[in-house]
């Protein structure tokens, strides 16, 4: 009896170890595939349509009112498995304006959406985004600097991955013009010039009284 019960309870281990080991491979004992996305957002330095880089912190150089703004957005499949329908989303920061892109563009949320399709294994898909800052009087009256930050998003139905990039903006400096420089010779002409004139004008009125 205590070897019927012995071997009932070995064959039911057997069982439970049999559907874990099922459950955490897949179907017929194959492991899972991996799924996996990543994206890699940059912007370019200032006066530049070509320079990448990630982030342009306050010390960087800084952009000016109505200047244009590129965007990359680099979308690749990090997983072992083929990846299908893929859509790429990228949130505009406040002040700018969108002036180019790929997608489809929704202006009440300043959203584009993008159909990037099926990536392969380790393949890469680019997208630039092209926007203009705002003019000056657009913009905060109470900043004169200040950095915004731009989001990209690449989904599907297994995976997710998101980056983003900043810059910054330097308001222009209004109602300051240049004077002038003189040297002392130029005080001392002017000096002499107004009491000369004085001068001339007592003159004048004494002659005349």
């Amino acid at each position: 009896m205590k070897r019927l019960v012995t071997n009932l309870l070995l064959a039911i281990s057997f069982l439970l170890t049999t559907t874990f080991v099922f459950a955490g491979n897949g179907p017929y004992g194959q492991e899972e595939p991996s799924f996996s996305i990543m994206v890699d957002k940059l912007v370019t330095k200032p006066h530049s349509t070509s320079d990448f880089v990630d982030n342009l912190s306050p010390s960087d150089e800084r952009y000016s009112p109505g200047n244009d703004v590129y965007f990359k957005i680099k979308v690749k499949n990090t997983s072992d498995e083929k990846l299908k329908d893929v859509t790429v989303r990228d949130f505009l920061p406040d002040f700018v304006k969108l002036v180019d892109s790929k997608g489809s563009f929704n202006s009440d949320t300043d959203e584009i959406t993008v159909d990037a399709g099926d990536l392969e294994v380790d393949e890469e898909k680019e997208f630039v985004i092209k926007v203009k800052i705002v003019d000056q009087d657009e913009l905060p009256s109470d900043n004169g600097l200040f950095c915004l930050v731009n989001k990209a998003q690449a989904s599907n139905d297994k995976s997710s991955d998101e980056d983003t990039a900043q810059f910054c903006v330097e308001k222009k400096v209004l109602g300051v013009s240049s004077v002038p420089s003189a040297g002392p010779e130029q005080g001392v002409a002017l000096i002499l010039g107004q009491l000369s004139a004085l001068g001339i004008g007592v003159f004048l009125k004494k002659k005349t009284s």
